[in-house]
């Protein structure tokens, strides 16, 4: 393991430590559904104290696979007329994650961008294999551009936001509205994104364990999620793959760069801005994945929401 004693951030340390104390099970080691209570338990613990929104309410729509619920929130000084959405898909490496576990983050956005945030519990692996959750993820964005009017929202200002598996998600739902494939996106804000599910950046062996998200649990995500091997070329699996990213919405992508996604989040980046994208690209050079979901001991969590937010104004403002 890497010595990080002089760089890691104090807080990010002492999230490690605590962790370390736990001893907990690795996700790998367990079944999907002890990795969810796990993570349940821990993501409590993580996250501050929820700030008060405008309005909170849960609703279920349909998709293609059944029922989704979604949770909407109401910033504080959201507009009365129609105004900016946000679409925010939750981390968990497509296994675990829920409501529950990103509802701090999605209270930060709905009160620090005043718009409305609408976050769908989507289908998770490996009882809902890919695309099962990309299609609810489609699904929600469709139901806010049907629903603009009643939601309050403008249709011409929707943007998608999501962490680590969600901002893979997040990523190809950007991709696919290019097409006609899904509704149009103004924005994407990808905090910590996988983008690569080959698996083989040289992140991923500078920091393969010893800081929060392991190379073996990564490889138990991604196995549980896809279908066959095969689907790893699949650029909605792997957006770093796709043959192009022209013509994809302005990006902001916020990195930690003591995880084994940072080389292949960077990447995605860089492809963006080749391919003649906007792109805000922040790092956090003394953070760990999963950063932004551990306000209560992490400062900087609520940073790179409001440098999110601050690009996504700015990219508003030159439309």
């Amino acid at each position: 393991m890497k010595d990080t004693s002089d760089t890691i951030d104090e807080g990010a340390r002492r999230v490690l430590g605590l962790s370390k104390a736990a001893k907990p099970r690795p996700f790998e080691l367990g079944s999907p559904g002890e990795a969810r209570s796990d993570y349940d338990r821990g993501a409590k613990e993580l996250s501050g104290e929820p700030e008060a929104v405008a309005s909170i309410v849960d609703r279920v729509i349909e998709g293609p696979n059944g029922p989704i619920t979604v949770r909407i929130y109401r910033g504080i000084d959201a507009q009365a007329e129609p105004g900016s959405s946000l679409l925010y898909l939750h981390g968990g490496g497509w296994v675990i994650g829920n409501l529950e576990s990103h509802d701090e983050i999605c209270r930060w956005f709905a009160n620090g961008a005043a718009c409305t945030v609408v976050c769908p519990d989507y289908r998770l692996a490996p009882e809902h294999k890919f695309p099962a959750g990309l299609d609810d993820c489609l699904a929600t964005l469709a139901f806010m551009g049907d629903q603009a009017d009643v939601l309050g929202i403008d249709r011409e200002r929707i943007a998608v936001a999501g962490d680590s598996a969600g901002g893979n998600l997040a990523a190809v739902v950007a991709l696919m509205s290019r097409t006609g494939k899904a509704p149009g996106i103004s924005a994407q804000l990808l905090l910590y994104p996988n983008t690569d599910a080959a698996q083989t950046a040289e992140s991923y062996r500078r920091y393969a364990e010893g800081f929060g998200l392991t190379k073996a649990t990564m490889r138990w995500f991604r196995d549980h999620y896809i279908r066959t091997m095969d689907d790893i070329e699949d650029w909605r699996v792997s957006p770093l793959r796709a043959p192009s990213l022209a013509g994809a919405p302005p990006a902001f992508v916020a990195i930690a760069a003591l995880d084994i996604l940072a080389d292949e989040g960077t990447a995605y980046a860089e492809r963006l801005r080749e391919d003649g994208v906007a792109v805000v690209l922040r790092q956090f050079p003394t953070q760990i994945h999963g950063f932004v979901s551990m306000g209560r001991y992490i400062p900087a969590a609520r940073t790179a929401v409001e440098d999110a937010i601050s690009a996504w104004r700015q990219i508003e403002a030159l439309r």
